[in-house]
């Protein structure tokens, strides 16, 4: 049986047509399943990672050196936040980079824009007195160089009583600070023994 030229070349050019048919119906939906994959920038990390020891600058200087088994970024929520859900470890440092500072807590957000941290469960800090400041939450505002807090705290100042009350507030280094609703059972002492003020109206007052 002999076909004609023309038959042929019809019967390649449609060949040709569904081959590329196919493709291009292949290729559209690939591309509307890629398109389609929602993206929720207040549930879903733009990073996250796994065991982190991180040095942090300020103006230019190393200033914080921050561990963490966990560290979720959060930079398309609404409010930009980091997470760190398996705790955190902090330590300050001062021009010198001696260790002014160290600070642990179970869980930590710090809002990048609003500069504001919430440390919450088991916030421990130890500032370069010895002294320890337990509570179950602290907030760290970075621009107004403070720590806060309206829940339960204890300070352990070495050598005197243990320090209770509601509501905190200090300075950045943690040697600077007051309780606004102390227990009233609390004391402190001279060198001497003698009782300076009570905790109803404790204040610390700047070593000189």
């Amino acid at each position: 049986m002999c076909y004609s030229r023309n038959l042929i070349n019809s019967f390649f050019k449609a060949l040709i047509g569904i081959i590329l048919s196919i493709t291009l119906i292949s290729c559209n939906k690939e591309k509307k399943e890629f398109v389609d994959i929602p993206f929720d920038g207040e549930t879903v990390p733009s990073m996250a990672t796994d065991s982190v020891t991180e040095l942090i600058s300020d103006s230019g200087m190393i200033r914080y050196k921050m561990i963490a088994d966990k560290w979720l970024v959060f930079d398309s929520s609404s409010d930009p936040h980091w997470y760190f859900p398996k705790g955190l470890y902090l330590e300050q440092f001062d021009t010198a980079f001696h260790i002014q500072l160290t600070l642990k807590a179970d869980t930590v957000w710090n809002y990048t824009e609003r500069k504001l941290w919430k440390l919450k469960g088991n916030v421990f800090i130890r500032n370069n007195k010895d002294e320890t400041f337990a509570s179950d939450e602290l907030f760290w505002n970075e621009k107004s160089r403070k720590f806060y807090s309206d829940k339960y705290i204890e300070i352990n100042k070495p050598g005197e009583l243990l320090l209770k009350g509601h509501g905190f507030e200090s300075n950045q280094e943690m040697t600077e600070y007051r309780i606004f609703r102390p227990f009233s059972s609390d004391f402190f002492f001279s060198d001497e023994g003698e009782v300076i003020f009570t905790a109803d109206s404790l204040q610390t007052i700047p070593q000189k």
